[in-house]
This record gives C-alpha cells, structure tokens and sequence, in this order.
C-alpha cells in the first residue's frame, strides 16, 4: 500500500495536469487547456530527464524546490535575519551606510541592541575631559626623505575597484565624490579609464601582476606607457599591488566574452581574447627587487609616493620586507594591509572563507613589523578589510593605521543592495555591471553626491568620538583606548590582548619578541625562509 502511496505522491502534479487537460477537452477551456498541456509536457521532460534526481523522481513538483533556493537570498536578507547578524555585511550596516549616503537621519533611539556580555563586544574609552575643538577635517601627510610631491591623505578613501569589474557609471559616481569629498580613488589593476578622468578626482593608481594600462605587447612592465599617466596631475600616487584579501596568491582571468573593446584599450590587451592577471610579478621576484621595482614607479610618476598594497600571508615575509628596506635604504611612502574579510568581486569559495589573515592581525604584524625595526616614521600604513563606520575607522587607527580605505561600503553608498551577483553581470543596480540597460540606474551627479555626502557622515562620526575620548586627531589614539570583553565577566584594553613592539625592537633584541623566529627567518634577498620553521613551531605565535 506504502508503494502505491508513494508513487502516487510524486505524480500528483502530472496526474493533477493530466486531469486538467482532459476537463478543458471536455467543456471547452481554452486558456485552462493550455496551461495543462505546458504542465503535462514538462512533467513528461521531467520525467524522463536524465541531468536531475530531483525533477525525474518528483515531476514538476521538484521545481518548487529550485524556485525557494533561487529565493532564499532575498527571504533571509528582508524576512528571516536579524538587524545584527546577517553577512557580509549585517542589515545594521547596511542602513547606516544607506541613510548617510542619502542624509537621512542616522541616530538611534533607545538604546544599544547589542549584547554587551558578548565576547565579540568591544568599546571605546571616553574621557571626562572631552575635546571642544578637535579637528574637523583631518589628514595624513604621504611621504618621506624620497618624496617629491607628498600628498595629504583624508582618514577613509575608496579602496580599489576596477573599470571591467564596477560599470563605467558607477566609476564616474565614485571619482565625483572623491572631487567633491577631498579623498582619493583607487583605481584598482584594471588600469586608468576615461571614467576616472572625467571629473577629476584624486586617483591613486594600482598596478598589478598584469601591469594594465603600463605593460608591453608581451605583458610585462612598460615604463613609458606608465611614465606617460603616472605623471598627470590627476594621479597623485602609484601603488604595487602584490595580493588582495579575497583571493591573496590567487591571480584572475576576464574571460574574452568580458573584454570589450572599451576594456581592452584601457587595459591594453587584445579585445575578446581572455586576460590573465598572473599569481605572481613578472618585474620582480625578491624583497629587495621588489623594492628597486618600487624607487623606478617613484622616478617614472615625477616622485610622487608609492606604496605596497597586500593581504598578509607568511609573517617572514612582512620580516624579509623590513630587511630590504633597511639593506637598501629604499622606502615606499606607504604600505596597504587588506584584510582576508575583503573582497569585492568574485573568488573561489575556499579562498574567500580560509586564505589570508583577517585585517586585526594582518595590521597588528605590519605595524609591529614598522614601529620594532623603526621605520614607522617613514612609511605610513593604510587599512582595507570591510570598514564602513566611525567605529570601524577609529580601532583601525589606534591599531596603528594611518588611514582606511573601503570598497563594498563605498559600493552601497551608491546602490548596491548586496544581491552578490557581482560575477554573473547582472547587478540590479547597475554598479557591477557592463550591461548598458542596468548600469543606467546610476545617475554619476546623483550617486556621487550621496557617496560624497556618506564619506562627510562617516568622517563627522569618526571626529566625534575621537573627541569623545579627549584628543584633537585621530592619530592620538592607542590600543589601550579599546576594550574587548573576554567572556560575560572580564574585558582588557586591546593592548594587553594583542603583542605591541615597542621602538627599534627587532634591531635591538629581537630573541625577546614573539616574532624572533620568523625574524630570524626572513632574508632581505628571498621571500622563502632561511630555514625551515618546524622546530620554532612551540614558540612561534600570533596571540
């Protein structure tokens, strides 16, 4: 009987189809006769399919499942997940970054719906001697002893994002607010297109295993054509991209199909013919030629700064780094951490959820790295990994951060609703998109202004609190500033949770800090260890 039942269940619908037909044979509905015989077809093809178990088990009714997975993105993100807790980014975020963008009201009444005993809550210590006149408008300065032309930096910048991968309009929208907001544009490695150009926005122009825009028919580094853009006015710094959080050591490929005309001039490849960004530089290979490599963009762009921009890996390798700074005297004005947490575009799913070290650690070491080996006063240091708030901005930079960079956030500011179909080229907004019809949502005058309008609220919120806690600038916060919960019944200020060198350090007595064996490690003339790290594995530690 079970048997009967069973198979009585996964034919329903035909039969119920079936059933249908013949009704509207009989008495003559023609409408209701047609929907019939779609629905008995497609439980014959169903049926007798051989690609789907589900389908060829459950005729038609097997489709019902496919209809609820293509919806339950959108079910979890307006219905099912909480205000705190969706991801990327929580439902929270999303509306602080939207009601800036668009000058609505940003405060909250009635208090905190966080949980305060959680171990992810952390704090920022306030003072009862507030700040009355901090700085409204604060900047970093760019440059050494080997700049030319040093550049003041706002405290949060658009992280870098490539024509190709962001539509022509959406690029036009972000290089409007950097002009209107004073802050500058990472262009991303997709090159220098006339959408960055057109209204005159700072650029900070990235350059990486690809060389685009600078490189020979052969794809390697093309001084000429680099010298050529880096020296115009619009270009205030270059940058070596050596990997990025979503996909550090990964390299990419724009598939043919992708590589329009447009794109292929800006990049210079060949159109419709795939273009490859390697996992690796072909200009350089070791420390201190990455370094030569580094002084040449210098020479090329007329001395503006340059700096280094990747997600940390292998800790001897940020040691090796340090040791070809100081071996050759050679200083990049800046280097960028980006945190495994980033990524704006599309990347194997193991290389999302596991490869890099998240943005806290990644900074920690790069900043132990500069202040234990006393260059920190010549290179400054830049955060990128998922930040979006004044909150997110000021832990960075008492971490040691001179300024932030964000991508996603600056996405959102112009419309992006986070459906995460960066990859497949239909956005819905039209942000991530080279289709004509989509992109069109955008309107540059507009979306620039409320981009523009969300770096002011961010900044405004970040001198805020800054003053809140006693200080002009936000470069006088400290570790010690933040408080961490450690369970429901203990916090600690995070210096006394994470290891910060003090000056020179690591010239001093390096056998005294946690990093002495990757120290010992790192060569100023390979990015490979000295030797192997097995037997240093009980000490060795990034707690």
């Amino acid at each position: 009987m079970d048997k009967y039942l069973n198979m009585a269940k996964r034919c329903i619908a035909p039969l119920a189809a079936l059933v249908l037909l013949l009704a509207s044979l009989v008495y003559g509905w023609f409408w209701w006769g047609l929907i019939a015989a779609a629905l008995v077809a497609l439980a014959a093809y169903d049926w007798f399919q051989t690609e789907y178990s589900i389908t060829r088990n459950y005729p038609v009714v097997g489709r019902i499942r496919w209809l609820f997975l293509q919806l339950r993105p959108y079910l979890r993100a307006y219905i099912v997940e909480d205000d705190l807790h969706g991801t990327p980014y929580s439902f929270e975020a999303r509306n602080l970054i939207s009601h800036r963008a668009q000058g609505k009201n940003d405060t909250k009444p009635f208090g905190t719906e966080r949980n305060t005993d959680d171990e992810e809550y952390n704090w920022v210590c306030h003072s009862m001697a507030a700040e009355a006149h901090p700085d409204p408008s604060p900047r970093v300065t760019v440059g050494n002893e080997q700049t030319s032309k040093p550049y003041d930096a706002s405290l949060f910048n658009i992280s870098a994002m490539s024509f190709g991968s962001l539509s022509a309009n959406a690029v036009e929208a972000l290089n409007i607010a950097a002009r209107e907001g004073g802050f500058y544009h990472d262009t991303g490695e997709g090159g220098i297109s006339e959408y960055h150009l057109k209204h005159g926005g700072d650029l900070v122009w990235e350059l990486g295993s690809g060389y685009f825009g600078a490189r020979d028919k052969h794809g390697r580094f093309d001084p000429a054509s680099f010298k050529d853009k880096a020296t115009s006015d619009q270009v205030v710094m270059t940058e070596i991209k050596l990997s990025q959080g979503a996909k550090p050591g990964h390299g990419g490929m724009l598939p043919g199909a992708k590589v329009t005309q447009e794109i292929a001039r800006v990049r210079q490849v060949p159109p419709f013919e795939d273009c490859l960004s390697p996992r690796s530089h072909s200009a350089f290979s070791t420390p201190i030629e990455m370094l030569e490599f580094a002084a040449q963009m210098r020479d090329l762009a007329g001395g503006k700064p340059v700096g280094l921009k990747l997600c940390v890996g292998q800790p001897h390798e940020v040691f090796a780094l340090m040791k070809a700074m100081l071996e050759t005297e050679i200083y990049p004005e800046y280097i960028v951490v980006d945190g495994g947490e980033g990524g704006t575009g599309a990347a194997p799913l193991e290389f999302s959820d596991w490869m890099g070290m998240p943005l806290l650690d990644g900074l920690i070491i790069m900043r132990n790295a500069l202040v234990g080996t006393g260059l920190k006063s010549r290179i400054r240091l830049a955060a990128s990994g998922k930040v979006y708030s004044g909150m997110g901005l000021a832990k960075n930079l008492a971490i040691g951060a001179d300024w932030c960079n964000a991508a996603r956030a600056f996405m959102m500011s112009i419309g992006c609703v986070q459906a995460q179909r960066c990859h497949t080229g239909t956005c819905p907004t039209g942000v991530a998109t080279q289709d004509m019809w989509r992109q069109r949502s955008i309107i540059p005058q507009v979306q620039g202004e409320r981009a523009a309008r969300f770096h002011r609220k961010t900044m405004d919120s970040l001198v805020e609190m800054v003053a809140a806690a006693g200080f002009k600038h936000p470069g006088e916060l400290q570790p010690h500033h933040f408080m961490h919960r450690i369970g429901s019944e203990q916090a600690h200020s995070l210096d006394r949770i994470h290891a910060f060198l003090p000056e020179g350090i690591l010239l001093n007595s390096p056998e005294d800090t946690l990093y002495s064996d990757w120290w010992a490690a790192a060569s100023a003339d390979s990015f490979k260890p000295k030797f192997s790290l097995e037997l240093a594995r009980g000490r060795a530690s990034l707690a």
